[in-house]
């Protein structure tokens, strides 16, 4: 029996690809930016691009909330990593503009952080919370990086940016419309105590899931096919939580992952499959922690999203320290 995707489906895919994408276009500008004659300091501009692309979110997320034409968040961040993209090729053709890496740093980092942001809370608006669709769409971006560090080229680049145009386009078409301001709603609301005080559980877990995978990852050798490997597995563990969550449900799912999670740690770097496995097992996590994040924060998906992406980078720089 033929299986038929329905509208909303369609374009739930259509933004997962996008997030492959833009991630991949983010890191691959910033490797050819590494490998350009004469430009020094890109550890500065790295650590600059993943604060503006991530610790923005919040305040991006915000603005979704209030925005009356939420595409517009998709048209700004295209246009941005186009012109981050053409600033890109100028500071190679003159690397004495060496000022121009910090404007593609500005450029990729805030084009990131509004498509996150609206990504998140259309995937929501679109599906109704569903952790499947969640996991869908943030896996993607794990893969997106590790082909844009793998294969980085400007031939590369220059597709990605293509693809990302046309995409956008075909997502507002699916859409119908510029579609409104619109919010999700759960059916329940909760209290300002209860509200921030599971926002403040949620952020620390996620700390903690971006600090365990960084562990994980560090244990291994960075080959090419490796980068690759934790990429796949980690993109393969955000869409397979949102099904274990869903079948399983939250606690019974959870509970086993996070067991399974203690094992790899305890096992420590024996072996890359057992890295890997803990990458997979604790990227299982993330669209359940999104799940609930939109659950406690009532029609405000931007905000939730961008306060949980913000917690990745604490996690990041303490297992990085």
């Amino acid at each position: 029996m033929p299986i038929t995707l329905r509208r909303h489906e369609w374009m739930v895919g259509v933004s997962a690809a996008m997030h492959f994408l833009v991630d991949g276009l983010c890191v691959c500008c910033l490797y050819l930016m590494l490998d350009t004659p004469g430009i020094q300091g890109m550890a500065k501009v790295f650590l600059t691009y993943n604060i503006l692309a991530f610790m923005t979110q919040p305040l991006t997320g915000w603005m979704a909330d209030r925005t009356k034409h939420r595409h517009w968040l998709l048209l700004a961040a295209v246009v941005l990593l186009a012109a981050a993209v053409m600033m890109a090729s100028v500071v190679a053709a003159a690397p004495g503009v060496r000022s121009g890496v910090w404007l593609v740093a500005l450029l990729l980092g805030t084009g990131n952080s509004l498509f996150h942001v609206w990504g998140g809370k259309q995937t929501v608006l679109t599906m109704g919370n569903d952790m499947r669709a969640m996991g869908v769409f943030v896996s993607t971006g794990a893969f997106g990086l590790a082909v844009g560090v793998t294969f980085h080229s400007w031939g590369l680049l220059q597709t990605f940016l293509l693809l990302i145009c046309l995409l956008s386009l075909t997502h507002v078409r699916m859409d119908g419309t510029f579609s409104k301001g619109e919010t999700a709603k759960q059916g329940k609301t909760y209290g300002q105590t209860i509200v921030w005080c599971s926002m403040a559980a949620l952020v620390a877990f996620v700390m903690f899931r971006s600090y365990s995978g960084e562990v994980f990852s560090a244990g291994m050798h960075k080959t090419p096919v490796v980068v690759l490997m934790v990429g796949g597995t980690a993109m393969l563990g955000k869409m397979a939580g949102g099904w274990l969550a869903t079948r399983w449900g939250i606690v019974k799912s959870m509970v086993v992952v996070l067991m399974a999670t203690a094992l790899c740690f305890a096992a420590g770097p024996s072996s890359v499959a057992l890295l890997l496995a803990g990458v997979f097992l604790i990227n299982c996590t993330m669209p359940v922690t999104l799940y609930l994040a939109n659950v406690v924060l009532e029609g405000r998906e931007g905000l939730a999203f961008g306060i949980l992406a913000a917690a990745l980078i604490p996690g990041y720089l303490l297992a990085t320290m």
